[in-house]
């Protein structure tokens, strides 16, 4: 093996690899010692007001919430109820979209409060957050409809938890000891990581080495100057939209002085931000979310997940932008 590729596979690909079946490990078993003790009666019931009214069972809830911790936990907790029969695969993809705020969540307290607002200043960075929070929503809100008018009980098997050896049954009575139920509920845990890890490697090694091979922002950049011509942004907006497109906070950093000097208002840096941010789909879909979605859910589910979440966001941050420039 070339020795590059070798530095390359141990220096990204695994570490990634890793910190992926960590979660996704925890959040399985996390998932599974709901179910053992009962708790998961007491945790959904605060996300009620979303599964009620999307056609969503209880367990749904607790994933949904969990996404708000790990991302990575939430979708490896939906895939196990998809694989056990709870969720088929319009259900599935319903409960993903309703994951999108709970998401955005997390990354308020690991990037965007930390990091990004610091950068911007406070009241561009507020703009910016709450712009991206509104997106979020809208998308979790469009999740809630769409299960509202698309799913039902045809969609969803609730016996199917209960089906799953290990699981308590259906009567409510489980005569396993504490110690069956945390061993069981790591078991499954381990189980659904050994089951995607093989795709996660192959997948991501199979990324890293196009990404280091190919210049990726030369094929996607041209993309910039079109998009500000049309939004009638100042000409900075291009170099800012590229940069912005491949490290968010290297873009943060690059037009922050260029609102301190008059070049950008709030509003106008926001958009062109966010215009960053739909150019950056190309690279972030083809680095991230398909190895991601692809080592979750395989090749076909994973690609109708990409597409939905993808399309979704699209849609509402050009409606904000849209509103951004109407102001």
């Amino acid at each position: 093996m070339d020795p590059a590729i070798g530095s390359l596979i141990v220096g990204e690909v695994l570490p990634r690899v890793l910190t992926i079946a960590v979660a996704i490990a925890g959040g399985v078993a996390f998932a599974n010692v709901l179910v053992s003790f009962g708790a998961i009666q007491y945790i959904a019931a605060l996300s009620k007001p979303l599964t009620g009214p999307a056609n969503l069972p209880e367990e749904v809830g607790s994933a949904i919430l969990t996404t708000a911790a790990s991302t990575t936990a939430g979708y490896g907790m939906l895939a196990e109820y998809r694989d056990s029969g709870l969720l088929d695969d319009r259900a599935t993809l319903v409960a993903v979209t309703i994951n999108t705020f709970f998401g955005f969540v997390q990354h308020i307290f690991t990037f965007y409060a930390p990091v990004l607002i610091p950068i911007l200043g406070l009241r561009v960075g507020l703009l910016y957050v709450g712009t991206r929070a509104g997106i979020s929503l809208a998308i979790t809100a469009t999740g809630v409809v769409a299960g509202a008018f698309l799913l039902s009980e045809r969609n969803v098997n609730p016996d199917a938890m209960a089906d799953v050896e290990g699981r308590p049954r259906a009567d409510g009575g489980d005569d396993r000891t504490t110690s069956e139920k945390l061993r069981e509920a790591g078991r499954g845990g381990l189980e659904k990581t050994r089951e995607i890890l093989p795709r996660l490697v192959v997948v991501y090694t199979l990324v890293v080495l196009i990404t280091a091979t190919y210049d990726l922002e030369a094929v996607t950049g041209g993309a910039a100057d079109p998009l500000a011509s049309v939004t009638g942004l100042p000409s900075a907006a291009v170099p800012v939209i590229v940069i912005y497109a491949f490290d968010t906070t290297s873009g943060a950093v690059t037009i922050a002085p260029l609102v301190q000097d008059g070049t950008f208002t709030a509003r106008a840096a926001v958009a062109t931000m966010l215009i960053g941010g739909i150019v950056s789909f190309t690279v972030s879909t083809f680095k991230r979310s398909i190895p991601f979605q692809y080592g979750i859910w395989g090749a076909e589910f994973g690609t109708k997940v990409i597409v939905v979440n993808t399309s979704l966001k699209v849609l509402w941050i050009s409606i904000a932008l849209a509103g951004l420039l109407a102001l």
